[in-house]
């Protein structure tokens, strides 16, 4: 049986990107494989954040994880400041990943522009190290992620490589994998960027008023020639409502492009609109149960008590391979 492992980094409010590129996927792994699914509370601390924001995040994510779908007995959901494994795993393998590699990581590059050169911290510069722990500790064949995530993982596997080559078949190669209808959904209020919890205009968060949400849709940035097609280069707008719906409805853009074909944007929008305010409603009804039944802190408890023991495995298989006593 394969393994699988993903996480979330919930830094800020989860967006409706944060649900078509992830949460809605996740259950279906649970009859594909074996699912480890965690929130990265330790890739939280690379930028600053308050301590009760944090806490409340986490707490926060584990009730939508349980909302989407996933369940506790098919899915091992847990913290992973709470499995030690990921942190001593993480100090042996930032020996075999040199400074060139990382400096070249587009997400470090991005995000460390937006900083003084005297406030990049080195968990921000070595985030792919940790991130390669999280994936090995599980020998985890196969990582759901978004399409700005897959240069981790390429990072990974050259990892494994590396380390394989050199103390024998320790480690086990995974496999990126990205969903293909609204993998990456775009910022409504500028179309040309990624939804990304920044943009209170452009963003949908999955825990925006249901109105909200509607009428952000119904704003949303198109174009003048007032024909729905897919055309990312030249109608971004009507391209990332496109993707949006099909990716709720669970059909192909190419199938929602004839659905809509000759109608209007405003019937277009009203239909995007009506298929988004259902699912996140259902979604925020599942949210509410989970907090409300005290369950969170259960299901986190008992999934890092079962992931301890199999990261644990690997941590000693590594710390044996290296000579660590």
């Amino acid at each position: 049986m394969q393994r699988i492992l993903s996480g979330i980094k919930h830094t800020g409010q989860l967006t409706l990107g944060n649900y078509i590129g992830a949460l809605k996927n996740f259950p279906k792994f649970q009859d594909e494989g074996e699912p480890f699914i965690f929130i990265a509370d330790l890739h939280a601390l690379t930028l600053p954040i308050e301590p009760e924001t944090l806490r409340t995040n986490c707490r926060d994510l584990a009730a939508f994880y349980l909302a989407a779908g996933l369940d506790p007995k098919k899915t091992t959901m847990f913290l992973q400041s709470h499995v030690s494994a990921h942190a001593e795993l993480n100090a042996i393998l930032q020996n075999y990943l040199y400074m060139g590699e990382l400096s070249r990581m587009t997400q470090f590059k991005e995000k460390s522009l937006q900083l003084n050169e005297n406030a990049i911290g080195l968990g921000l510069f070595a985030y792919p190290v940790l991130m390669a722990a999280d994936i090995l500790l599980y020998d985890a064949n196969i990582v759901p992620v978004g399409e700005d995530q897959t240069q981790h993982v390429e990072i990974a596997r050259d990892l494994v490589t590396r380390f394989n080559n050199r103390y024998g078949k320790i480690l086990t190669m995974p496999k990126a994998v990205i969903t293909k209808v609204g993998a990456r959904v775009m910022s409504l209020s500028d179309p040309t960027k990624k939804m990304s919890k920044s943009d209170p205009k452009g963003d949908i968060y999955l825990k925006d008023d249901l109105k909200v949400i509607r009428k952000k849709i119904m704003t949303a940035v198109t174009d003048s020639e007032a024909i729905v097609k897919y055309d990312p280069e030249n109608k971004p707008g009507i391209s990332n409502l496109l993707a949006i719906y099909a990716s709720l409805k669970e059909i192909s853009v190419a199938d929602a492009e004839k659905e809509f074909a000759g109608a209007n944007y405003g019937t277009f929008k009203t239909k995007v609109a009506d298929i988004v305010v259902e699912k996140i409603g259902a979604l925020q009804e599942r949210y509410h149960a989970a907090l409300a039944s005290g369950e969170v802190d259960k299901v986190l408890a008992e999934g890092a008590l079962k992931a301890a023991k199999v990261a644990n495995v690997t941590l000693k298989r590594v710390q044996t391979a290296v000579g660590i006593l």
